[in-house]
């Protein structure tokens, strides 16, 4: 037992120095999650935004700019989480591959990665929550900050897989920043006119969108939709765990054992290396000549 949280601590330390050395991820952190919410809440116009809200079946009339700054949170932690776990997915991998060969446990790797993404994500959240509720004060702070949560969980295991998948680091950032603005542009009711199509729900962050929603203007609790977001998360994750096994999996040909000599083996056939001849050999070939 001691060895395997030996193992899973090492790893984990690992892991969180090589967040911790993302000096860029930081400052998106400390800068880009304030500056968006607060830019989505003060340019939209505070006029009511009718709508209905499909987790709770309620009619609404939130302020266009608060239901944008819970847009724009999801927008930043979403993509702040994504980016982060494909830096150091895409910057660890060989290091990953080198302490798989050489016999370290791909399991204690996997939960290290979790934990972090853990850890990331739930302090991306609570910051968004809180730059929130500086501006605003949504009706279930600790709900919204769940749909966040599990939001970034969801985009932080995209982006491990992306990290696995892709070859190229362009790529990565592409697909994150691609698969963001799709998700949450569809699904703001003031940007766009139609989140009453079906097809919405099959969104990466449909449930955290709805959940997060209902935080900030509902009083009814919605468990069914943080479980979708983590039903997303599962589905992330093996995606993720998938590419991570591909990547890390052994490049080498296999050893092939060499034959044992005999009668059938090619050094049956060689010739017996030739002898220095002895002094009193060498003398009486010189007397005979």
């Amino acid at each position: 037992m001691r060895f395997h949280l030996t193992r899973f601590a090492v790893a984990t330390r690992f892991t969180l120095i090589e967040h911790g050395r993302n000096r860029f991820a930081m400052v998106l952190v400390i800068l880009f999650v304030p500056v968006w919410t607060s830019l989505a809440y003060l340019v939209m116009p505070d006029a009511p935004a009718r709508m209905r809200l499909r987790a709770t079946g309620e009619a609404l009339a939130p302020h266009g700019n608060e239901l944008t700054s819970i847009s724009g949170a999801l927008n930043a932690v979403t993509l702040i989480t994504g980016f982060m776990m494909f830096a150091a997915t895409f910057s660890g991998s060989g290091f990953d591959r080198r302490l798989a060969m050489a016999g370290y446990p791909r399991a204690h790797l996997v939960l290290a990665k979790v934990t972090a993404l853990a850890l990331v994500s739930a302090a991306v959240a609570a910051y968004a929550t809180a730059v929130i509720y500086l501006a605003w004060t949504p009706r279930q702070p600790f709900l919204l900050a769940a749909a966040l949560f599990c939001a970034a969980l969801t985009y932080g295991a995209l982006g491990v897989g992306f990290g696995s998948l892709l070859h190229r680091e362009v790529e990565g950032m592409f697909a994150i920043l691609m698969t963001s603005i799709i998700d949450l542009g569809l699904q703001n009711p003031i940007t766009s006119s139609g989140t009453d199509i079906p097809v919405i729900r099959y969104l990466p962050s449909y449930g955290a969108m709805q959940a997060s929603t209902a935080a900030g203007f509902s009083a009814s609790p919605v468990p069914g939709h943080l479980a979708i977001q983590l039903t997303w998360f599962a589905g992330a994750a093996l995606l993720a765990l998938r590419g991570f096994r591909h990547s890390t999996r052994n490049c080498l040909p296999p050893a092939t054992p060499a034959p044992p000599p005999g009668p059938g083996s090619s050094k049956a056939g060689l010739p017996a290396p030739r002898q220095a001849a002895t002094p009193s050999a060498a003398a009486s070939d010189t007397e005979t000549h």
